[in-house]
């Protein structure tokens, strides 16, 4: 959930890079920020603030910081209130200072253990204890590579790390378990971070380091790695593909309002493959289609805003592929007893590839006997995808804006072109119904920009529901899971109180909720339910509810007294759960606007997610 950052280099002063690199990782979410630098006499200079990165940059101007070797740090409270002493760098004995994200989960123990050792701890964090058993070793060997290899012997739970040292002022080293991290090489000078974002402008030359990796960096690149076996190890270096421009607002006013608007091309981009090879198997990779073959069931696991596309993904693939699919959040399936089938295909998806709960769940899958994975993923070479069998790229770009909106929707297509092409493999989807659903693809990103022109409707609405500190949304069948996502993205932002429930369900128990202060949002496109949910609306409306629904041209719903209506021009059919998020998108973000919350930055609230 936090952000890493560090440089060593021949030439330049790194603390402008590191600034620069936390201010492109603040999306991720953050409460305090850091950087650590050792100045020309050999000594750790540090500086640490709550509050934004822009208010520890200028203390930091203050300073006037010049080092060629340096790491920063983002944190998001997990041990230890928002407090100065509780951020990172964390520095032991003037020696050692190290940043640090996930959880050591030992670190109780291995407090204790360090307070023996004549060790006194100045925070409440677990990150401290690595900085204090770090320069234990270091003081037995004066080997910092070696140091950090038997420190984190001790370390159970997740992390990445990077340490440097006041006496070795041309290396640093980095450990990675379980957490994104990075190295990225430009001449003279090698750089690490937790996202690509933070060092793109610098270089396009990465490596992605592995769970169980442990490097020695100097200016000119790695110059010792060794794996979770401790064996000499390898990493490719990739030219990422991430712009510069996708970092930038532009016309935009935030991130969400960018993404939002993205979501044509992000939908045209992800489709495309599904056109060109008519949803054959092997876009899923190149053993694929025995794989999917064989498989007599799905389980979906995922979280958040995943975990709701997972849900949308199940209508389609019991009614398209005629396949059994179940459902699971990610951080519960991981902790009960599971009864495993071996032919079940384990499916992942995840935004950015690197949430934990996410990952253990396969692991823990993998551990059951499962063998078939696939991954739906958004970024390149993260965890999820190098752990599973079988991937799937999503090609929304980078989504900065911590409330998921184009990785949600392009998350949905793919999933719907994996239920079409399991249609295909166990012919229920017959080659007429291929084109069918072909069409149907090539006519969504338009689709999906008249709705992006409601827009000044959805604005007037989202002036009455910010004055509001509840909300009920409501759906049935597939846009059931819409109406979850619609809920989640107004409390997200707005930290207005929301609930979603299917419109059926209102008369055992919600119902009690519907006066003329509770607006009660209706997922309501032309399908075999519409008839249900407006029988679902004339029980609000019996209480006094105001009802705001969003729907289409074909539905005949009319606005009328106490009924506020939205129209889609067009029904699109088995995709209109794609179609009508773009509404709930947008009166989330409108509603939160009106209310003066921090869009892109929600409160409590981080980007991705490497922390139970």
């Amino acid at each position: 959930m936090c952000g890493i950052v560090g440089a060593l280099c021949l030439q330049d002063n790194v603390v402008d890079f590191l600034i620069d690199g936390l201010q492109r990782l603040e999306y991720r979410g953050y409460d305090s920020s850091g950087i650590a630098i050792l100045n020309k006499e050999g000594n750790i200079q540090r500086v640490r603030k709550v509050g934004r990165v822009s208010q520890m940059a200028e203390a930091a101007k203050e300073m006037s910081l010049c080092s060629k070797v340096g790491i920063g740090h983002t944190r998001w409270a997990t041990h230890g209130g928002v407090t100065e002493p509780n951020a990172h760098p964390h520095i032991s004995n003037q020696q050692i200072s190290v940043v640090h994200n996930g959880i050591i989960e030992n670190f109780e123990e291995e407090r204790i253990r360090l307070q023996n050792l004549g060790y006194i701890f100045e925070s409440q964090t677990d990150t401290e204890v690595i900085a204090h058993a770090i320069h234990y070793e270091y003081q037995q060997n004066h080997d910092l590579f070696l140091a950090l290899t038997n420190a984190v012997k001790r370390f159970k739970g997740a992390y990445a790390i990077g340490v440097i040292a006041a006496d070795s002022a041309d290396e640093m080293v980095v450990a990675r378990m379980g957490c994104p991290l990075l190295v990225a090489f430009a001449d003279g000078a090698t750089f690490i971070a937790s996202d690509v974002s933070a060092v793109i402008a610098h270089t396009r030359k990465i490596s992605y380091l592995e769970d169980g990796d442990i490097a020695k960096l100097t200016a000119n690149g790695i110059e010792k790695l060794i794996d979770r076996n401790l064996q000499t190890a390898q990493r490719k270096i990739h030219l990422s593909s991430l712009s510069l421009a996708s970092l930038e607002l532009g016309p935009y006013n935030h991130f969400m309002q960018k993404e939002i608007h993205e979501q044509p091309k992000a939908i045209s981009d992800t489709i495309e493959a599904f056109i060109d090879e008519k949803f054959s198997a092997h876009i899923f990779g190149e053993n694929a289609e025995d794989i999917l073959t064989k498989i007599k069931g799905i389980k979906i696991l995922a979280c958040g805003t995943s975990y709701y596309a997972a849900i949308t993904a199940k209508y389609w693939l019991e009614s398209i592929s005629k396949i059994p699919t179940d459902v699971e959040i990610a951080s519960e399936y991981r902790y009960r007893d599971v009864i495993a089938d071996k032919d079940v295909l384990i499916i992942t998806i995840s935004q950015s590839g690197e949430t934990l709960d996410t990952m253990e769940a396969l692991k823990y899958a993998y551990s059951l006997g499962h063998q078939h994975s696939l991954s739906i993923c958004n970024v390149m070479e993260s965890a999820l995808p190098r752990e599973s069998k079988l991937v799937f790229y999503t090609r929304a770009g980078v989504e900065i804006g911590v409330a998921s909106t184009k990785a949600f929707t392009t998350q949905l297509v793919a999933m719907f072109g994996l239920a079409v092409c399991l249609g295909k493999i166990r012919s229920n989807v017959d080659e007429k119904q291929t084109i069918a659903y072909i069409e149907m693809l090539r006519s969504l990103p338009n689709s999906v920009q008249q709705t992006l022109n409601l827009e000044p409707q959805i604005i007037s609405w989202a002036q009455e529901f910010a004055l509001k500190e509840h909300a009920l949304f409501l759906g049935r069948g597939i846009n059931y899971p819409i109406a979850m996502e619609g809920a989640l993205k107004l409390k997200e932002i707005s930290y207005i109180h929301a609930e979603a429930y299917p419109a059926g369900e209102l008369k055992h128990g919600p119902l009690a909720l519907v006066d003329e202060n509770m607006p009660v949002v209706v997922i309501a496109p032309t399908d075999q339910l519409l008839d249900k949910v407006k029988a679902n609306m004339k029980e609000v409306s019996a209480r006094g509810g105001k009802l705001y629904v969003f729907t289409d041209n074909e539905s005949q719903l009319t606005a009328e007294n106490g009924v506020r209506v939205i129209r889609n021009t067009h029904n699109c059919g088995v995709l209109s759960p794609i179609v009508q998020v773009i509404n709930v998108q947008l009166l989330a973000y409108h509603t939160a606007l009106i209310r003066g919350t921090d869009v892109d930055k929600p409160r409590n609230l981080a980007k991705s997610v490497t922390v139970e």
